[in-house]
C-alpha cells in the first residue's frame, strides 16, 4: 500500500515498495530511491517530480487534512 503524505510548502512524498509514476502515454518513469516527491509548486525541471524549486520560489501551499473534502 501506497502513502501520500503532504510537505507543508513542499511535494507530496509517494512512500510504498510498489509506487509506479506513469505518463499520460502509459510510459512508466524509473524511480531510483524511495519516497518519490512530486512536485507540488509547478516550478520543477523534473516534473514530475521535484527538485527543491519551491524553496527557491517562496511556494505557499494552503492545503491541509480536511475530512470534508475526502468524498
Amino acid at each position: 500500500m501506497a502513502t501520500i503524505r503532504t510537505r507543508d510548502n513542499g511535494p507530496l512524498l509517494v512512500e510504498g515498495d510498489d509506487v509506479r509514476v506513469i505518463d499520460s502515454s502509459g510510459d512508466a518513469f524509473l524511480i531510483e530511491g524511495r519516497p518519490v516527491a512530486l512536485c507540488r509548486c509547478g516550478h520543477s525541471e523534473k516534473k514530475p517530480f521535484c527538485d527543491g524549486s519551491h524553496n527557491r520560489n517562496d511556494f505557499q501551499a494552503s492545503e491541509k487534512a480536511d475530512e470534508s473534502r475526502t468524498s
